[in-house]
């Protein structure tokens, strides 16, 4: 169990938080050979995954290299000793010059903007995948994808479990479907090693969905409890799955839901923010029961519970409220079911 400090107060003390691996993703990471690259290395959860993996094989005491490629490099992921690379992943004849990786953490996505600008989002989420499979036939992928691609599920399902048929909706989450189709034809035919990983929500203190009940508390902003329901993880747990599902790669692909073990009321999570906060939450609407829910009893089951428990990142996130910790700015719109982004 990783120590848990009692607060975060800064955003250097957040991405070394979030970015420590575990000594079960050190071992991981060891039983595997060749460099690790992550595609699509900015974002939000990118950074974190590229200095988790770097920490990790510094731990392992391993000479190996990380790369971390997106359009706009970090520099301050090239100055903590990660390989970084300006790459086009929409351009495919720049992928195949990219330096060989044998482990791939696969994050090029597009989700929000997709109403109205649908052919950039389509090319992002597919075309850009079908790129880095013909590049790296070799390599192992763990591919993020997204629990949109299961229906909405009624909380007395349990949530979708990785049988359960794909039915997504809207052309966001279509996409994210076709992604995963265009490493399936590479698993398929050409023996390429894929674990799809279906994510829902990841959190930290900056953005995610107790973020965004966190803020509207503050606010006093009304909360609407249609979709009263939802999983999530915190993001460092997230990234040490994503790093151990290296392993798990394999040909045809493997599916794995990310996710916390437990189903959180939306309206519970704000009264409890209410208390801490000392504000009064506003609600509208009803639950009706449905929301995208996923069940993580496979992934827990190889990886253990998530180390770092819900109650405590809404303590953390609280606490940076209060402090006027910097936020990212971006909604996750959980609360969408028509899948319009």
């Amino acid at each position: 169990m990783p120590h848990l400090p009692a607060s975060i107060d800064t955003p250097e003390q957040l991405e070394d938080c979030l970015s420590l691996p575990y000594e079960e993703t050190v071992q991981a990471l060891r039983g595997l050979d060749g460099d690790i690259m992550v595609l699509g290395a900015s974002g939000k959860m990118g950074p974190t995954v590229a200095r988790m993996a770097q920490r990790a094989v510094r731990q392992a005491g391993q000479d190996r290299k990380v790369y971390a490629v997106s359009r706009n490099p970090s520099r301050e992921l090239a100055a903590a000793g990660i390989h970084t690379i300006a790459c086009d992943l929409l351009d495919p004849d720049a992928v195949k010059e990219l330096p060989r990786a044998e482990n791939i953490i696969y994050m090029v996505g597009r989700k929000f903007g997709s109403k109205g600008a649908e052919h950039l989002t389509w090319a992002t989420n597919v075309l850009a995948a079908g790129y880095a499979a013909a590049a790296f036939p070799d390599a192992r992928f763990a591919a993020f994808s997204t629990g949109c691609v299961y229906p909405v599920m009624h909380i007395g399902s349990g949530g979708a479990t990785e049988d359960e048929p794909p039915a997504p909706i809207g052309e966001y989450a279509q996409s994210c479907l076709g992604r995963e189709r265009a490493f399936d034809y590479y698993s398929e035919t050409h023996g390429l090693k894929v674990v799809h990983l279906r994510l829902n929500y990841s959190v930290e203190l900056r953005y995610g969905v107790l973020v965004d009940i966190a803020q509207k508390v503050w606010e006093q902003q009304p909360i609407n409890l249609t979709t009263g329901y939802a999983n999530v993880i915190w993001q460092g747990d997230a990234c040490n799955q994503a790093l151990q599902a290296l392993a798990l790669a394999d040909s045809p692909a493997r599916v794995l839901n990310l996710t916390g073990p437990e189903t959180i009321s939306i309206r519970r999570v704000a009264l409890e923010f209410g208390k801490l906060m000392d504000r009064e939450p506003v609600f509208v609407g009803e639950e009706n029961g449905f929301g995208y829910l996923s069940n993580a009893m496979r992934a827990n089951r190889l990886f253990g519970n998530p180390r770092v428990p819900v109650g405590q990142v809404i303590l953390w996130i609280a606490h940076w409220f209060q402090n006027q910790g910097v936020l990212l700015g971006k909604p996750t719109q959980f609360e969408t079911q028509d899948g319009q982004y």
